[in-house]
């Protein structure tokens, strides 16, 4: 099974269970994939329609029968190979006269891949997004892409990079998009509509005609990507995108990010950073901590006898009990070490111990936890050794 085939029955079971908000993003980035005139109109005829009838019983049917439309017209669509095409080696960057130095720092990143910048404020996280768009010389290492661009504004249309803080956006939201759309190669027929679907799928369309000062944080960002978005990008460079949303917004986004990413006809390599540490792990296929400028990596044990990777379990969690309480009795099941960090205790056990021998642990002893969570293989471990 392929990856567009394995999408649709993603989207048949969400249909199934009558989710229709995340059914319809589904739908318009299946439209986006055709290419196709006739598809662009349909699914925006669509888009009317349900403004129209918000609660009308026919809208599964509707989705159905376009999304059935939509996979005979993708099933003979050539999938995309998702090759390299982005990768820095060794890249360093220092400033005369001053204290940082950010790097080595060594990455690759894949068509349809999400990696996460992850490190506290101060760490370089902004640096190296700038060094990979160009926007910063390095000192030493090099960047290089992996798809074919013409010159440096070519380049610079097919690797975007958003900064936390973008510019001020003059005049209605939509006819800004329009305008960026007309820029970039779309056909004149085609401009309106794609816009439309864009606008949509980023659940922009009931703000189209509002000033970029009526919006919050969260919808500027959301406009912004929009924009890049219509830029048909191989490469989106995307700094802090989760400031000042809430969890929600932040999870809504990262899955947009995903489904964005993963298309099986066009994807899009995604480096984001975040201190929003684990929702970033959860979407990201891959994930670099920065700490004091250098890269830190997970480095798991080797069982020589095996040959088998192992790794020491390390367990994040809270509770009443006190840390010596605690310690006397979870070293019966091979306690390495514990420790008590903002609120949570971290314990460390041999590479012996399971997250079932913890539970059974707790469940024994009637230890009462508010939260915990298997950190065993989260950059979660370098904010707390």
């Amino acid at each position: 099974m392929n990856e567009f085939e394995r999408q649709y029955l993603e989207v048949q079971d969400l249909l199934k269970f009558e989710d229709y908000s995340l059914v319809l993003k589904r739908i318009i980035d299946f439209t986006l994939d055709t290419q196709s005139i006739v598809f662009y109109r349909k699914t925006n005829a669509l888009l009317n329609w349900i403004d129209a009838n918000p609660e009308s019983v026919e809208l599964k049917s509707k989705l159905s029968e376009l999304l059935n439309e939509l996979h005979k017209a993708l099933s003979v669509k050539p999938i995309s190979t998702n090759g390299k095409i982005l990768e820095c080696r060794a890249v360093a960057k220092a400033y005369h006269g001053g204290s940082f130095t950010l790097g080595p720092v060594t990455l690759h990143l894949n068509g349809g891949d999400i990696v996460g910048l992850v490190g506290e404020n101060g760490n370089g996280k902004t640096t190296l997004l700038r060094l990979l768009s160009g926007e910063l010389h390095t000192t030493s290492g090099g960047v290089h892409y992996h798809f074919p661009y013409n010159d440096l504004y070519d380049l610079r249309t097919q690797l975007v990079y958003i900064p936390q803080r973008t510019d001020t956006w003059r005049g209605a939201m939509f006819e800004n998009l329009v305008f960026t759309a007309s820029s970039y190669g779309y056909k004149p027929h085609e401009i309106q509509l794609i816009t439309e679907l864009i606008v949509a799928r980023l659940g922009l369309r009931k703000f189209r005609n509002h000033s970029w000062k009526s919006l919050s944080s969260g919808y500027k960002m959301r406009f912004e990507l929009a924009r890049m978005l219509l830029r048909k990008p191989k490469v989106l460079l995307i700094d802090e995108p989760l400031a000042n949303l809430d969890i929600l917004a932040q999870q809504t986004i990262l899955e947009d990010f995903r489904a964005i990413a993963k298309s099986p006809f066009r994807p899009v390599g995604i480096i984001l950073s975040s201190q929003q540490l684990y929702e970033v792990e959860k979407t990201s296929d891959q994930v670099i901590f920065l700490k004091n400028g250098q890269q830190k990596n997970l480095h798991k044990k080797l069982n020589t006898a095996t040959e088998a990777e192992v790794t020491p379990l390390v367990i994040e969690f809270e509770s009443k009990w006190r840390q010596g309480g605690l310690s006397e009795v979870l070293s019966v099941i091979n306690l390495q070490s514990i420790q008590f960090n903002g609120g949570t205790f971290i314990a460390t056990f041999s590479e012996e111990t399971t997250v079932h021998d913890f539970m059974q642990t707790l469940i024994k002893h009637k230890i009462d936890i508010a939260y915990f969570r298997d950190i065993s293989n989260s950059t979660r471990r370098f904010f707390v050794s």
